[in-house]
């Protein structure tokens, strides 16, 4: 299918499941944004409602759930927050391969509950055919769940996703993705929140100085710096000021990595089949 085609069916296929109360896992990142707007409007069509449910987690960067809050109110959604620490509760703090995996299990297991709580039978989420095509352990979760992931259905792309929302006119049609902190430090090594903290506060600085696609990954003492390849003339007319301000988050050496921004550096010795490690 074309765009357009895959557009209408996403349309239909959305109306259909909101003939009755849905609930969508919502972070406010574009994918989630996107469903939930498209879901509301099939809802009111419908009379029905929509519930966004956020989950607010010390994993992920600082100020999300307040665009998530914002969004939801710009949808027209009743908003849902609940609080989870996942470190020890999912058993990720020596961060596993299937940590994703982990997560989503123990996050959606708790969405479940809630919409059980709630009298919502159908719980839906963001995920889109890009994400099929990588290390997305967590997939198997979902599927394990039976939580739905229309766009990944539909054939929608991040591509389709950004096109589609600026259509909209979503205010986060351009937002960065922002994954959990614990994919900027390698498998198997210990998590602890002070540096996942600290990685935060850098990548958020370096995205105030302009740079849109940001990563802080950490290999022991070193950062290794991941920016878009457009972006690094810039940010070596900073180096400076740039080394100075990682070194005082606790750093000892700070590197750029030349092959650039990439999702999911940290995966590249995991052979994948439909978001799954093979090897």
């Amino acid at each position: 299918m074309d765009y357009e085609e895959k557009k209408q069916a996403l349309k239909a296929y959305l109306h259909e499941l909101c003939q009755d109360n849905v609930m969508v896992a919502f972070s406010g990142g574009v994918d989630s944004s996107l469903l939930l707007s498209l879901c509301c409007e099939a809802a009111k069509e419908n009379g029905t409602k929509v519930t966004a449910i956020t989950v607010q987690t010390r994993l992920h960067p600082h100020g999300d759930a307040d665009i998530a809050r914002r969004v939801a109110e710009e949808a027209g959604a009743r908003h849902v927050v609940i609080q989870l620490d996942e470190l020890d509760a999912a058993d990720i703090r020596m961060n596993p391969k299937d940590r994703c995996y982990r997560c989503k299990r123990l996050i959606f297991g708790e969405l479940t509950k809630k919409a059980k709580e709630l009298g919502i039978t159908c719980v839906i989420e963001g995920t889109n055919s890009d994400d099929l095509q990588v290390y997305r352990p967590g997939i198997r979760a979902l599927a394990q769940l039976g939580i739905l992931s229309p766009l990944a259905k539909q054939g929608f792309t991040k591509d389709d996703v950004r096109r589609m929302a600026q259509e909209m006119g979503l205010s986060v049609a351009k937002r960065a993705s922002t994954p959990c902190m614990a994919t900027r430090f390698p498998y198997n090594t210990r998590l602890d929140y002070e540096q996942m903290n600290r990685v935060d506060e850098a990548e958020t600085w370096l995205r105030g100085q302009g740079f849109y696609n940001v990563r802080l990954r950490v290999h022991g003492d070193t950062a290794r710096l991941e920016i878009d390849a457009d972006d690094m003339s810039r940010l070596l007319t900073m180096r400076e000021t740039v080394v100075e301000r990682v070194k005082a988050m606790g750093f000892d050496y700070v590197t750029l990595d030349l092959e650039g921004f990439r999702s999911g550096s940290m995966d590249v010795h995991i052979n994948v089949t439909n978001g799954n490690a093979t090897s």
